[in-house]
Protein backbone atom coordinates (compact mmCIF):
# COMPACT_ATOMS: atom_id res chain seq x y z
CA UNK A 1 0.00 0.00 0.00
CA UNK A 2 1.25 3.44 -1.05
CA UNK A 3 0.98 5.76 1.81
CA UNK A 4 -0.10 8.82 0.53
CA UNK A 5 -2.38 6.67 -1.64
CA UNK A 6 -3.89 5.92 1.95
CA UNK A 7 -3.77 9.31 3.30
CA UNK A 8 -5.65 10.20 0.49
CA UNK A 9 -8.22 7.29 0.51
CA UNK A 10 -8.49 8.49 4.32
CA UNK A 11 -9.47 11.89 2.84
CA UNK A 12 -12.31 10.62 1.23
CA UNK A 13 -13.58 9.03 3.77
CA UNK A 14 -13.96 12.19 5.98
CA UNK A 15 -15.58 14.18 3.00
CA UNK A 16 -18.15 10.49 2.85
CA UNK A 17 -18.65 11.07 6.10
CA UNK A 18 -18.98 15.74 5.99
CA UNK A 19 -20.25 16.34 2.75
CA UNK A 20 -22.26 13.49 1.34
CA UNK A 21 -24.80 16.25 0.59
CA UNK A 22 -22.89 17.61 -2.49
CA UNK A 23 -22.49 13.88 -3.70
CA UNK A 24 -24.12 12.63 -6.77
CA UNK A 25 -27.38 11.02 -4.96
CA UNK A 26 -28.23 7.30 -6.08
CA UNK A 27 -25.12 6.38 -6.79
CA UNK A 28 -23.31 3.46 -4.93
CA UNK A 29 -20.60 3.59 -2.01
CA UNK A 30 -17.56 3.28 -4.86
CA UNK A 31 -19.44 6.14 -7.18
CA UNK A 32 -19.56 8.26 -4.44
CA UNK A 33 -15.93 7.71 -3.59
CA UNK A 34 -15.28 8.70 -7.23
CA UNK A 35 -16.36 11.51 -6.43
CA UNK A 36 -15.15 12.59 -3.83
CA UNK A 37 -12.23 12.30 -5.28
CA UNK A 38 -13.24 14.55 -8.19
CA UNK A 39 -14.31 16.96 -5.57
CA UNK A 40 -10.54 16.70 -3.29
CA UNK A 41 -8.57 16.69 -6.52
CA UNK A 42 -10.51 20.36 -7.44
CA UNK A 43 -10.20 21.12 -3.97
CA UNK A 44 -6.39 20.69 -3.79
CA UNK A 45 -5.63 22.02 -7.63
CA UNK A 46 -7.70 25.10 -7.64
CA UNK A 47 -6.75 25.91 -3.59
CA UNK A 48 -10.52 26.37 -2.93
CA UNK A 49 -13.06 24.64 -0.10
CA UNK A 50 -14.61 21.38 -0.93
CA UNK A 51 -18.20 23.68 -1.04
CA UNK A 52 -16.19 25.79 -3.59
CA UNK A 53 -15.42 22.61 -4.75
CA UNK A 54 -18.69 21.03 -5.33
CA UNK A 55 -20.23 23.90 -7.40
CA UNK A 56 -17.82 22.68 -9.85
CA UNK A 57 -18.57 18.85 -10.28
CA UNK A 58 -20.35 18.00 -13.28
CA UNK A 59 -19.85 14.17 -12.31
CA UNK A 60 -23.22 12.41 -13.80
CA UNK A 61 -24.86 11.10 -17.17
CA UNK A 62 -24.16 12.81 -20.48
CA UNK A 63 -20.99 14.68 -18.35
CA UNK A 64 -18.73 14.29 -22.12
CA UNK A 65 -16.41 12.67 -20.35
CA UNK A 66 -15.73 15.81 -17.72
CA UNK A 67 -16.05 15.43 -14.31
CA UNK A 68 -15.11 18.90 -13.05
CA UNK A 69 -14.99 21.86 -15.00
CA UNK A 70 -13.48 25.69 -13.72
CA UNK A 71 -13.80 28.62 -15.77
CA UNK A 72 -11.33 31.27 -14.67
CA UNK A 73 -11.78 35.53 -15.08
CA UNK A 74 -11.06 37.41 -18.64
CA UNK A 75 -7.69 38.76 -18.44
CA UNK A 76 -6.57 40.48 -21.59
CA UNK A 77 -9.17 38.60 -24.07
CA UNK A 78 -8.01 35.21 -22.34
CA UNK A 79 -9.49 32.86 -20.12
CA UNK A 80 -8.23 29.89 -18.65
CA UNK A 81 -10.74 26.71 -18.07
CA UNK A 82 -9.55 23.83 -16.29
CA UNK A 83 -11.13 20.35 -16.59
CA UNK A 84 -10.25 17.58 -14.93
CA UNK A 85 -11.38 13.70 -15.07
CA UNK A 86 -11.11 11.68 -11.82
CA UNK A 87 -9.96 7.90 -12.05
CA UNK A 88 -10.02 6.55 -8.89
CA UNK A 89 -9.31 3.15 -8.15
CA UNK A 90 -11.52 2.08 -4.85
CA UNK A 91 -9.99 -1.58 -3.86
CA UNK A 92 -5.94 -0.39 -5.47
CA UNK A 93 -3.99 1.31 -3.42
CA UNK A 94 -0.51 0.59 -4.41
CA UNK A 95 -0.40 3.76 -6.64
CA UNK A 96 1.13 2.33 -9.57
CA UNK A 97 -2.21 1.73 -12.04
CA UNK A 98 -1.89 4.03 -15.25
CA UNK A 99 -4.44 6.65 -15.84
CA UNK A 100 -6.72 4.71 -18.56
CA UNK A 101 -5.69 5.41 -21.64
CA UNK A 102 -9.43 5.36 -23.35
CA UNK A 103 -10.23 8.10 -20.94
CA UNK A 104 -7.55 9.84 -22.27
CA UNK A 105 -8.50 9.60 -25.68
CA UNK A 106 -11.87 10.64 -24.80
CA UNK A 107 -10.29 13.58 -23.01
CA UNK A 108 -9.01 14.55 -26.25
CA UNK A 109 -11.74 14.05 -28.06
CA UNK A 110 -14.16 15.99 -25.48
CA UNK A 111 -11.34 19.28 -26.04
CA UNK A 112 -11.99 19.08 -29.35
CA UNK A 113 -15.66 18.91 -29.24
CA UNK A 114 -16.16 21.62 -26.17
CA UNK A 115 -14.48 24.59 -27.54
CA UNK A 116 -16.49 24.58 -30.87
CA UNK A 117 -19.54 27.27 -30.16
CA UNK A 118 -21.23 25.22 -33.56
CA UNK A 119 -21.40 21.70 -32.89
CA UNK A 120 -23.76 20.48 -30.49
CA UNK A 121 -23.10 18.25 -27.52
CA UNK A 122 -25.93 16.37 -25.78
CA UNK A 123 -24.88 17.66 -22.03
CA UNK A 124 -26.61 17.38 -18.27
CA UNK A 125 -28.09 20.17 -16.52
CA UNK A 126 -24.74 20.44 -14.32
CA UNK A 127 -22.51 21.02 -17.33
CA UNK A 128 -24.65 22.61 -19.84
CA UNK A 129 -24.71 26.43 -18.41
CA UNK A 130 -21.07 26.32 -18.05
CA UNK A 131 -20.03 24.74 -21.07
CA UNK A 132 -22.17 27.14 -23.04
CA UNK A 133 -20.94 29.89 -21.10
CA UNK A 134 -17.42 28.94 -22.40
CA UNK A 135 -18.84 28.65 -25.86
CA UNK A 136 -20.64 32.44 -25.57
CA UNK A 137 -17.06 33.67 -24.44
CA UNK A 138 -15.03 31.82 -27.52
CA UNK A 139 -18.20 33.62 -29.95
CA UNK A 140 -17.48 37.05 -28.35
CA UNK A 141 -13.32 36.49 -29.54
CA UNK A 142 -12.17 35.41 -26.05
CA UNK A 143 -9.52 33.08 -26.26
CA UNK A 144 -9.60 29.85 -23.79
CA UNK A 145 -6.45 28.37 -22.37
CA UNK A 146 -7.01 25.10 -22.01
CA UNK A 147 -5.77 22.85 -18.97
CA UNK A 148 -7.00 19.50 -18.50
CA UNK A 149 -6.07 17.79 -15.30
CA UNK A 150 -6.27 14.07 -15.49
CA UNK A 151 -6.35 12.67 -11.75
CA UNK A 152 -6.12 9.82 -10.75
CA UNK A 153 -4.71 7.62 -7.48
CA UNK A 154 -2.11 6.09 -9.39
CA UNK A 155 0.98 6.93 -12.41
CA UNK A 156 0.44 8.73 -15.17
CA UNK A 157 -1.05 7.79 -18.17
CA UNK A 158 1.11 5.73 -21.30
CA UNK A 159 3.14 6.23 -23.92
CA UNK A 160 0.29 5.29 -26.46
CA UNK A 161 -1.83 7.89 -24.19
CA UNK A 162 0.49 10.86 -24.73
CA UNK A 163 0.82 9.62 -28.63
CA UNK A 164 -2.91 10.52 -28.38
CA UNK A 165 -2.11 13.66 -26.67
CA UNK A 166 0.57 14.42 -29.03
CA UNK A 167 -1.45 13.78 -32.20
CA UNK A 168 -4.56 15.77 -31.28
CA UNK A 169 -3.20 18.67 -33.38
CA UNK A 170 -4.04 21.32 -30.39
CA UNK A 171 -1.79 24.10 -30.11
CA UNK A 172 0.54 22.92 -27.17
CA UNK A 173 0.49 27.44 -25.99
CA UNK A 174 -3.14 26.77 -25.96
CA UNK A 175 -4.05 23.13 -24.24
CA UNK A 176 -1.80 21.92 -21.46
CA UNK A 177 -2.00 18.58 -19.85
CA UNK A 178 -0.97 17.82 -16.50
CA UNK A 179 -1.40 14.54 -14.32
CA UNK A 180 -3.04 15.07 -10.95
CA UNK A 181 -2.56 12.18 -8.21
CA UNK A 182 -1.98 11.27 -4.63
CA UNK A 183 1.26 12.38 -4.25
CA UNK A 184 0.72 16.09 -5.60
CA UNK A 185 -2.51 15.88 -3.23
CA UNK A 186 -0.55 15.35 -0.27
CA UNK A 187 1.86 17.46 -1.20
CA UNK A 188 -0.50 20.59 -1.46
CA UNK A 189 -1.79 19.03 1.63
CA UNK A 190 1.85 19.41 3.46
CA UNK A 191 1.91 23.02 1.62
CA UNK A 192 2.89 24.11 5.18
CA UNK A 193 5.86 22.16 5.65
CA UNK A 194 9.09 24.38 6.22
CA UNK A 195 11.25 24.06 3.52
CA UNK A 196 15.09 24.52 4.33
CA UNK A 197 17.61 24.57 1.41
CA UNK A 198 20.99 26.30 0.52
CA UNK A 199 21.04 28.20 -2.53
CA UNK A 200 24.13 29.48 -4.49
CA UNK A 201 25.41 33.30 -5.16
CA UNK A 202 27.35 34.36 -7.84
CA UNK A 203 29.59 37.61 -7.61
CA UNK A 204 29.43 40.38 -5.03
CA UNK A 205 26.00 40.80 -2.57
CA UNK A 206 24.49 43.41 -0.84
CA UNK A 207 23.92 41.95 2.82
CA UNK A 208 22.64 44.64 5.66
CA UNK A 209 20.83 44.64 8.43
CA UNK A 210 17.81 46.99 8.61
CA UNK A 211 14.81 48.13 10.72
CA UNK A 212 15.61 45.25 13.09
CA UNK A 213 15.53 42.76 10.08
CA UNK A 214 18.53 41.44 7.62
CA UNK A 215 18.41 41.78 4.07
CA UNK A 216 20.55 39.96 1.16
CA UNK A 217 20.64 41.16 -2.36
CA UNK A 218 22.10 38.96 -4.89
CA UNK A 219 22.37 37.27 -8.36
CA UNK A 220 21.87 33.55 -8.45
CA UNK A 221 22.03 31.19 -11.83
CA UNK A 222 18.52 30.13 -13.21
CA UNK A 223 20.30 26.94 -13.05
CA UNK A 224 20.38 27.25 -9.14
CA UNK A 225 16.45 28.42 -9.01
CA UNK A 226 15.28 25.52 -11.25
CA UNK A 227 17.24 22.55 -9.13
CA UNK A 228 15.01 24.36 -5.97
CA UNK A 229 11.96 23.95 -7.41
CA UNK A 230 13.00 20.43 -8.83
CA UNK A 231 13.93 19.75 -5.08
CA UNK A 232 10.67 21.26 -3.12
CA UNK A 233 8.49 22.28 -5.92
CA UNK A 234 5.20 24.21 -4.73
CA UNK A 235 6.03 23.66 -1.33
CA UNK A 236 8.22 26.99 -1.71
CA UNK A 237 5.32 28.97 -3.09
CA UNK A 238 2.39 30.60 -0.64
CA UNK A 239 -0.04 29.23 -2.89
CA UNK A 240 -0.32 25.74 -4.99
CA UNK A 241 -0.95 25.35 -9.25
CA UNK A 242 -3.65 27.78 -8.93
CA UNK A 243 -0.70 30.35 -7.93
CA UNK A 244 1.52 29.15 -11.20
CA UNK A 245 -0.76 29.24 -14.24
CA UNK A 246 1.38 27.38 -16.78
CA UNK A 247 3.31 28.70 -19.95
CA UNK A 248 0.33 28.04 -21.82
CA UNK A 249 -1.93 30.67 -20.10
CA UNK A 250 0.05 33.54 -19.39
CA UNK A 251 1.93 36.37 -21.38
CA UNK A 252 4.22 36.92 -18.62
CA UNK A 253 5.40 33.80 -18.41
CA UNK A 254 5.90 33.48 -21.71
CA UNK A 255 7.79 35.91 -22.51
CA UNK A 256 9.79 34.56 -19.49
CA UNK A 257 10.24 31.16 -21.29
CA UNK A 258 11.42 33.18 -24.85
CA UNK A 259 13.71 35.30 -23.05
CA UNK A 260 15.65 32.16 -21.65
CA UNK A 261 15.19 30.42 -25.18
CA UNK A 262 16.46 33.52 -26.98
CA UNK A 263 20.43 32.82 -27.45
CA UNK A 264 21.13 36.75 -27.89
CA UNK A 265 19.05 37.77 -25.20
CA UNK A 266 19.20 35.23 -22.20
CA UNK A 267 22.44 36.78 -20.62
CA UNK A 268 20.75 39.63 -20.01
CA UNK A 269 17.93 38.25 -18.21
CA UNK A 270 18.86 39.44 -14.88
CA UNK A 271 18.30 42.79 -16.32
CA UNK A 272 14.81 42.15 -18.10
CA UNK A 273 13.10 40.22 -14.71
CA UNK A 274 11.62 42.15 -11.72
CA UNK A 275 13.50 39.00 -9.71
CA UNK A 276 12.20 37.13 -6.75
CA UNK A 277 11.79 37.82 -3.44
CA UNK A 278 12.42 35.49 -0.49
CA UNK A 279 11.56 35.58 3.22
CA UNK A 280 13.10 33.10 5.68
CA UNK A 281 13.10 32.79 9.46
CA UNK A 282 16.89 32.67 9.26
CA UNK A 283 19.79 33.07 6.72
CA UNK A 284 23.57 32.16 7.55
CA UNK A 285 26.50 32.33 4.87
CA UNK A 286 30.97 32.73 5.53
CA UNK A 287 31.16 36.56 6.37
CA UNK A 288 34.69 35.94 5.73
CA UNK A 289 34.16 35.24 1.77
CA UNK A 290 33.64 38.57 -0.40
CA UNK A 291 31.55 36.98 -2.77
CA UNK A 292 30.35 33.68 -4.00
CA UNK A 293 28.06 32.87 -1.29
CA UNK A 294 26.51 29.71 -0.11
CA UNK A 295 23.90 31.15 1.83
CA UNK A 296 21.36 28.23 4.01
CA UNK A 297 18.23 29.38 5.08
CA UNK A 298 15.47 28.16 7.33
CA UNK A 299 12.09 27.86 6.13
CA UNK A 300 12.06 29.33 3.33
CA UNK A 301 9.26 30.72 1.22
CA UNK A 302 8.86 32.64 -2.02
CA UNK A 303 6.20 35.65 -1.71
CA UNK A 304 6.93 37.28 -5.08
CA UNK A 305 8.26 35.97 -8.35
CA UNK A 306 7.06 32.18 -8.18
CA UNK A 307 6.23 32.90 -11.89
CA UNK A 308 9.34 33.32 -12.25
CA UNK A 309 10.74 30.32 -10.73
CA UNK A 310 8.61 27.98 -12.20
CA UNK A 311 8.88 29.27 -16.05
CA UNK A 312 12.18 28.70 -15.47
CA UNK A 313 12.01 25.16 -13.62
CA UNK A 314 9.48 24.34 -16.53
CA UNK A 315 11.99 26.16 -19.07
CA UNK A 316 15.31 24.19 -17.89
CA UNK A 317 13.89 20.64 -17.77
CA UNK A 318 13.02 20.78 -21.60
CA UNK A 319 14.45 17.41 -22.92
CA UNK A 320 17.76 17.93 -24.73
CA UNK A 321 18.31 20.98 -23.11
CA UNK A 322 22.17 21.00 -21.76
CA UNK A 323 21.91 23.28 -18.37
CA UNK A 324 25.32 24.37 -19.15
CA UNK A 325 23.48 26.70 -21.56
CA UNK A 326 22.35 29.05 -18.88
CA UNK A 327 25.99 29.16 -16.96
CA UNK A 328 26.29 32.77 -17.39
CA UNK A 329 22.61 33.64 -16.79
CA UNK A 330 20.84 35.43 -13.37
CA UNK A 331 17.99 36.74 -11.68
CA UNK A 332 17.92 38.96 -9.05
CA UNK A 333 16.93 37.42 -5.50
CA UNK A 334 16.25 39.63 -2.47
CA UNK A 335 16.23 37.74 0.77
CA UNK A 336 14.32 38.83 3.72
CA UNK A 337 15.24 37.27 7.07
CA UNK A 338 11.89 38.00 9.40
CA UNK A 339 10.75 36.33 12.82
CA UNK A 340 7.74 34.10 13.23
CA UNK A 341 5.65 36.74 14.73
CA UNK A 342 6.10 39.56 11.80
CA UNK A 343 3.23 37.91 9.93
CA UNK A 344 1.66 41.12 9.02
CA UNK A 345 4.32 42.61 7.60
CA UNK A 346 5.13 40.36 5.36
CA UNK A 347 1.57 40.46 3.79
CA UNK A 348 2.41 44.35 3.22
CA UNK A 349 5.52 43.36 1.58
CA UNK A 350 3.45 40.77 -0.66
CA UNK A 351 0.99 43.41 -1.42
CA UNK A 352 3.73 46.08 -2.21
CA UNK A 353 5.10 43.36 -4.87
CA UNK A 354 2.37 41.84 -6.13
CA UNK A 355 -0.21 44.47 -6.27
CA UNK A 356 -0.25 42.85 -9.84
CA UNK A 357 -1.68 39.52 -8.88
CA UNK A 358 -5.49 39.61 -8.04
CA UNK A 359 -5.13 35.78 -6.78
CA UNK A 360 -3.35 37.40 -3.26
CA UNK A 361 -5.15 40.77 -3.20
CA UNK A 362 -7.77 39.39 -0.49
CA UNK A 363 -5.29 38.02 2.20
CA UNK A 364 -2.78 41.31 1.17
CA UNK A 365 -6.14 43.91 2.22
CA UNK A 366 -6.84 41.82 5.54
CA UNK A 367 -5.53 44.35 7.65
CA UNK A 368 -7.18 47.53 6.19
CA UNK A 369 -8.94 49.31 8.79
CA UNK A 370 -12.15 48.77 6.91
CA UNK A 371 -11.75 45.00 7.12
CA UNK A 372 -10.78 45.08 10.49
CA UNK A 373 -14.06 47.13 11.35
CA UNK A 374 -16.22 44.75 9.46
CA UNK A 375 -15.01 41.95 11.49
CA UNK A 376 -15.68 43.97 14.65
CA UNK A 377 -19.07 44.96 13.68
CA UNK A 378 -20.23 41.43 12.19
CA UNK A 379 -19.04 39.73 15.45
CA UNK A 380 -21.20 42.27 17.15
CA UNK A 381 -24.17 41.13 14.96
CA UNK A 382 -23.68 37.67 15.50
CA UNK A 383 -21.56 36.45 12.95
CA UNK A 384 -17.85 35.27 12.21
CA UNK A 385 -16.05 37.94 9.71
CA UNK A 386 -13.41 36.08 7.38
CA UNK A 387 -10.57 38.92 6.35
CA UNK A 388 -8.19 36.03 4.90
CA UNK A 389 -8.91 32.72 3.16
CA UNK A 390 -6.88 30.54 5.37
CA UNK A 391 -8.80 31.61 8.93
CA UNK A 392 -10.99 29.20 11.09
CA UNK A 393 -13.60 27.64 10.20
CA UNK A 394 -16.73 27.56 7.93
CA UNK A 395 -20.78 27.41 8.33
CA UNK A 396 -23.91 29.30 8.48
CA UNK A 397 -22.48 32.08 10.86
CA UNK A 398 -19.17 32.95 8.97
CA UNK A 399 -19.06 35.30 6.49
CA UNK A 400 -15.92 35.75 4.42
CA UNK A 401 -14.61 38.57 2.89
CA UNK A 402 -15.08 37.50 -0.60
CA UNK A 403 -18.79 37.05 -0.59
CA UNK A 404 -19.32 39.93 0.76
CA UNK A 405 -17.28 41.51 -1.45
CA UNK A 406 -19.31 39.62 -4.45
CA UNK A 407 -22.92 40.23 -2.66
CA UNK A 408 -22.16 44.29 -1.90
CA UNK A 409 -21.26 44.82 -5.23
CA UNK A 410 -24.28 42.91 -6.63
CA UNK A 411 -26.65 44.47 -4.39
CA UNK A 412 -26.16 47.85 -3.27
CA UNK A 413 -23.38 48.79 -6.06
CA UNK A 414 -25.86 47.30 -8.81
CA UNK A 415 -23.03 46.00 -10.77
CA UNK A 416 -24.16 42.37 -10.39
CA UNK A 417 -22.18 41.67 -14.20
CA UNK A 418 -18.62 42.97 -12.43
CA UNK A 419 -19.49 40.95 -9.20
CA UNK A 420 -19.61 37.72 -11.02
CA UNK A 421 -17.30 38.17 -13.77
CA UNK A 422 -14.47 40.79 -12.38
CA UNK A 423 -13.80 38.72 -9.03
CA UNK A 424 -10.03 39.22 -9.58
CA UNK A 425 -10.80 42.91 -9.32
CA UNK A 426 -12.96 42.70 -6.28
CA UNK A 427 -9.91 43.68 -3.75
CA UNK A 428 -7.79 45.36 -6.68
CA UNK A 429 -9.44 48.15 -8.66
CA UNK A 430 -12.60 47.58 -7.51
CA UNK A 431 -11.70 47.63 -3.91
CA UNK A 432 -12.66 51.09 -2.56
CA UNK A 433 -16.02 51.13 -4.80
CA UNK A 434 -16.85 48.13 -3.03
CA UNK A 435 -15.96 48.49 0.57
CA UNK A 436 -16.05 53.01 0.79
CA UNK A 437 -18.52 53.72 3.30
CA UNK A 438 -19.26 50.12 3.65
CA UNK A 439 -21.42 49.07 7.30
CA UNK A 440 -21.24 45.36 9.01
CA UNK A 441 -25.16 45.56 8.96
CA UNK A 442 -25.38 46.63 4.89
CA UNK A 443 -22.53 43.63 4.26
CA UNK A 444 -24.11 41.33 6.03
CA UNK A 445 -27.74 41.69 4.58
CA UNK A 446 -26.46 41.67 1.22
CA UNK A 447 -24.94 38.23 2.16
CA UNK A 448 -28.05 36.85 3.40
CA UNK A 449 -29.71 38.41 0.03
CA UNK A 450 -27.27 36.76 -2.02
CA UNK A 451 -27.23 33.45 -0.22
CA UNK A 452 -30.91 32.69 -0.54
CA UNK A 453 -30.70 33.78 -4.16
CA UNK A 454 -27.61 30.75 -4.75
CA UNK A 455 -29.50 28.17 -2.66
CA UNK A 456 -32.26 28.46 -4.94
CA UNK A 457 -30.31 28.53 -7.76
CA UNK A 458 -28.55 25.02 -6.23
CA UNK A 459 -31.70 23.60 -4.90
CA UNK A 460 -34.55 25.32 -6.91
CA UNK A 461 -38.36 24.31 -5.79
CA UNK A 462 -39.72 24.50 -8.88
CA UNK A 463 -39.84 21.91 -11.15
CA UNK A 464 -39.06 23.44 -14.15
CA UNK A 465 -37.07 26.84 -13.12
CA UNK A 466 -36.25 29.62 -16.17
CA UNK A 467 -33.32 28.55 -18.79
CA UNK A 468 -31.27 31.79 -17.23
CA UNK A 469 -31.06 30.84 -13.59
CA UNK A 470 -27.90 29.34 -13.85
CA UNK A 471 -26.56 32.74 -14.95
CA UNK A 472 -28.71 35.37 -13.07
CA UNK A 473 -27.97 34.78 -9.10
CA UNK A 474 -26.19 38.21 -8.99
CA UNK A 475 -28.93 39.90 -10.73
CA UNK A 476 -31.91 38.25 -9.11
CA UNK A 477 -30.44 39.30 -5.58
CA UNK A 478 -29.82 42.94 -6.93
CA UNK A 479 -33.38 43.10 -7.90
CA UNK A 480 -34.26 41.75 -4.28
CA UNK A 481 -32.38 44.26 -2.46
CA UNK A 482 -33.60 46.92 -4.52
CA UNK A 483 -36.76 45.94 -3.96
CA UNK A 484 -36.08 45.09 0.25
CA UNK A 485 -35.36 48.85 0.40
CA UNK A 486 -38.19 50.03 -1.66
CA UNK A 487 -40.77 48.19 -0.08
CA UNK A 488 -39.51 49.95 3.58
CA UNK A 489 -38.84 53.50 2.02
CA UNK A 490 -35.37 53.09 2.59
CA UNK A 491 -31.71 54.06 0.94
CA UNK A 492 -28.58 52.27 1.27
CA UNK A 493 -27.40 54.74 3.91
CA UNK A 494 -30.60 53.91 6.11
CA UNK A 495 -29.15 50.11 6.77
CA UNK A 496 -27.35 50.38 10.26
CA UNK A 497 -26.78 47.83 13.04
CA UNK A 498 -30.42 49.95 14.15
CA UNK A 499 -31.96 48.52 11.48
CA UNK A 500 -30.69 45.39 10.66
CA UNK A 501 -32.44 43.24 12.66
CA UNK A 502 -35.86 44.65 11.97
CA UNK A 503 -35.11 44.29 8.10
CA UNK A 504 -33.57 40.73 8.40
CA UNK A 505 -36.86 39.74 9.91
CA UNK A 506 -38.80 41.67 6.74
CA UNK A 507 -36.63 39.68 4.34
CA UNK A 508 -37.09 36.24 6.15
CA UNK A 509 -40.53 36.68 6.09
CA UNK A 510 -41.15 38.01 2.21
CA UNK A 511 -38.04 36.34 0.77
CA UNK A 512 -40.07 33.63 -1.70
CA UNK A 513 -42.13 36.52 -2.21
CA UNK A 514 -39.08 39.30 -3.47
CA UNK A 515 -37.72 36.28 -5.45
CA UNK A 516 -40.48 35.42 -7.43
CA UNK A 517 -40.79 39.04 -8.15
CA UNK A 518 -37.28 39.08 -9.44
CA UNK A 519 -38.09 36.03 -11.70
CA UNK A 520 -40.74 38.08 -12.74
CA UNK A 521 -38.60 41.15 -13.38
CA UNK A 522 -35.85 39.59 -15.04
CA UNK A 523 -38.62 37.61 -17.65
CA UNK A 524 -39.45 40.53 -18.58
CA UNK A 525 -36.37 42.25 -19.30
CA UNK A 526 -35.43 39.79 -21.57
CA UNK A 527 -38.12 39.48 -23.50
CA UNK A 528 -38.49 43.75 -23.66
CA UNK A 529 -34.57 43.07 -25.36
CA UNK A 530 -35.39 40.06 -27.24
CA UNK A 531 -38.76 40.28 -27.90
CA UNK A 532 -40.57 36.45 -28.48
CA UNK A 533 -37.63 35.04 -30.27
CA UNK A 534 -35.73 32.16 -28.51
CA UNK A 535 -32.66 32.66 -26.70
CA UNK A 536 -29.85 30.30 -26.50
CA UNK A 537 -27.91 29.48 -23.39
CA UNK A 538 -24.78 31.14 -24.90
CA UNK A 539 -26.90 34.54 -25.95
CA UNK A 540 -27.89 34.27 -22.66
CA UNK A 541 -24.78 33.89 -21.10
CA UNK A 542 -23.74 37.01 -23.27
CA UNK A 543 -26.67 38.84 -21.91
CA UNK A 544 -25.72 38.15 -18.48
CA UNK A 545 -22.22 38.90 -18.35
CA UNK A 546 -22.25 42.16 -20.74
CA UNK A 547 -25.01 43.44 -18.43
CA UNK A 548 -27.28 44.36 -21.12
CA UNK A 549 -30.19 44.05 -18.91
CA UNK A 550 -29.52 46.77 -16.35
CA UNK A 551 -31.11 49.21 -18.62
CA UNK A 552 -34.45 47.53 -18.40
CA UNK A 553 -34.27 46.76 -14.51
CA UNK A 554 -35.59 49.45 -12.18
CA UNK A 555 -36.88 48.53 -8.23
CA UNK A 556 -40.04 50.36 -9.35
CA UNK A 557 -40.93 47.79 -12.22
CA UNK A 558 -40.81 44.66 -10.15
CA UNK A 559 -43.82 45.49 -8.18
CA UNK A 560 -46.69 43.86 -8.99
Amino acid sequence: MNINASIVDQRIVGILSEFEEYLPVGTDVNGKKSAAFVLLSMSTALDISIEEASELLTEGGNDVGIDGLHIGEVDDGEFTVTLFQGKYKVNDLSGTANFPENSVQKAVNTIATLFDPSKHIEMNDRIAPKVEEIRSLVRDGYIPNVRMLLCNNGDKWTAQAQNWIDQSGFNKDQVGWIHWNHDLIVSVLQKKKAVDDTIRLTGKAVIDDFNFRRVLLGKVPVTEIAELFNRHNDLLLERNIRRYLGLHSNRVNQAIHETLCDEQRKSNFYFFNNGITMICRKFRHNALQGENYQVKLESLQIINGGQTCKTIQQTLNKPGLFPQQYDNVYVLVRIYELADDDKDFVRDITYATNSQNPVDLRDLRSNDEIQRQLETGIKDLGYTYKRQREEGASGSSVVTSSIVAESVLAIWRRSPQQAKFRRNEHFGALYNTIFNDLNAAQALLAVLIFRFVENQRKRPESDSPPEFIPYASHYIAMVMGLLLNDENNQKITDISHKSYHGLVAKFETDKSRLYQLAIKALTNALKNLYGDRPVSLQQLSATFRRGDLLNYISAPQTKG
